[in-house]
């Protein structure tokens, strides 16, 4: 709310970028600010609109696909700007031509049927990426049921139902809505730490695990397992909140979940879910009778990462986190000087070092607007236009995209503010005609030669 009213900054939401060019100090980036149909200038966020709206959706994002929303509709309650968006592939004027029964409601007239898409050109000094993660698709992992029985959530799914304002009022109940579990099972490191998935260790699966098991044994009174690999509780206070559930009595069972099932063996299994397991503690394969699965999916890469990673010029590791220019000395910064990142985009990260992230660029960002220039590397590459034929190989395989054709002069021209002074374009160019400045080929060899030299004499002192 604040952000949304403060007077410098402009807030674009439901907007993306679709290209960025320039160099820090000097960017320019290219928004398509979608249609919503509605005029923000005239909606008052009365939420006439909604109410009146025939069409239900399932509510996939907000609601974790436990509630509903309306064809037009804004994501929740609280949401800056106060302006819903007309979904075009459900609303019924868009798919069947008939209802505008949004239009004949709105007191301000903003419904706007006709509204496109705009592009917008901004100038930007500095960048910064926040851009988050996605949760892994439990349904990846088809041992665990998700999708095939009912009553086996995501804790995205349990978060929602906790919440007051969601779907179920804040009652912890089984699909039905109705049933409140006896008995819950709680499954770490779903997609993390298992090299059919994700090696890497989401980081904040075990502390939500914890959290959702005391909310879920307050509201409900109910047996609360917790299957886990081992409890990782790095961060302030992490370990005590840990130990003060081992006092309220949450069970923890270490070992691997083998596979959910509803095959029945036993008749207190009957109409039941079953968790098969190895208790590694005892040395032991077991099944336990619940009636409710919560699976702790990790933290992965936001499915666009790469597409959002070449539209800025940045770079992303094997995983397909970004990239940072160095994880310990530089861990705001990429490769891309005025490109910063912040959050779980650059990995699995919590609350508290997300802000903290994001803190450290908000820094760096006015350090750069206080410095009023910018220093670069000495060593940059130089084009001699006299030699250059026009053949844009260097353009091509230039990893910071700091080589732009002139088309006038029909040679390619470095951008020194771009340049890192890799050296990957001079060993390309066929004509030898890029340099890089302070390491030129006759200076390498002069080096070479005194190395020689003093060799030689060093040896000739010696004997």
């Amino acid at each position: 709310m604040d952000a949304g009213r403060h007077p410098n900054i402009t807030l674009l939401t439901y907007s993306e970028v679709e290209a960025v060019s320039g160099y820090v100090g000097n960017f320019t980036v290219r928004i398509r600010k979608r249609a919503r149909s509605v005029d923000e200038e005239k909606c008052t966020g009365c939420g006439a609109c909604q109410e009146k709206c025939p069409t239900k959706v399932i509510d996939t994002v907000y609601e974790a696909g436990l509630g509903y929303r309306k064809a037009i509709y804004r994501p929740f309650a609280q949401a800056v700007p106060s302006v819903p968006v007309i979904d075009r592939a459900n609303c019924l004027w868009f798919t069947k031509g008939r209802c505008r029964l949004c239009e004949k409601v709105c007191p301000t007239s903003a419904i706007d049927y006709n509204q496109q898409d705009t592009i917008l050109e901004v100038q930007v000094g500095n960048i910064i990426l926040a851009t988050g993660y996605d949760p892994f698709d439990a349904r990846r992992i088809p041992q665990f049921g998700y999708g095939r029985f009912p009553n086996v959530f995501t804790a995205m799914e349990i978060e929602r139902m906790l919440s007051g304002a969601g779907p179920t009022g804040g009652r912890v109940v089984l699909r039905d809505g109705e049933t409140v579990p006896r008995r819950v099972a709680i499954i770490h490191c779903v997609g993390s730490r298992d090299r059919n998935y994700r090696e890497y260790c989401s980081r904040v699966c075990c502390m939500y695990s914890l959290k959702l098991a005391h909310l879920i044994r307050h509201k409900t009174g109910a047996e609360v397992y917790n299957f886990y690999i081992d409890i990782r509780a790095p961060g302030k206070m992490y370990e005590e909140f840990y130990h003060r559930m081992l006092d309220e009595g949450i069970r923890f069972v270490r070992g691997k979940v083998a596979q959910v099932t509803d095959a029945v063996r036993h008749p207190e299994e009957e109409g039941r879910l079953v968790v098969q397991y190895e208790d590694t503690l005892i040395g032991r394969q077991r099944r336990m009778a619940v009636d409710m699965v919560v699976l702790s999916v990790g933290l992965e890469p936001r499915h666009d990462s790469q597409e959002v990673a070449r539209i800025f010029g940045i770079s992303t590791d094997a995983d397909g986190w970004f990239r940072e220019k160095h994880p310990k000395l530089d861990p705001v910064a990429t490769m891309t000087d005025g490109v910063l990142i912040a959050g779980c985009c650059q990995g699995p990260r919590d609350i508290p070092d997300s802000v903290a992230q994001a803190s450290a660029a908000a820094a760096r960002v006015m350090s750069l607007i206080g410095q009023g220039e910018v220093e670069i590397q000495p060593s940059v590459a130089v084009v001699d236009e006299l030699m250059c034929t026009g053949c844009t190989q260097c353009i091509q395989t230039c990893p910071y995209a700091a080589i732009e054709y002139l088309p006038d002069k029909r040679v390619a021209h470095v951008i020194e503010a771009l340049c890192k002074g890799c050296g990957t374009c001079t060993g390309t160019c066929p004509s030898k005609a890029i340099s890089l400045r302070h390491f030129t080929d006759r200076q390498l060899v002069s080096e070479m030669m005194g190395a020689i030299f003093a060799m030689r004499a060093a040896e000739t002192v010696g004997a």
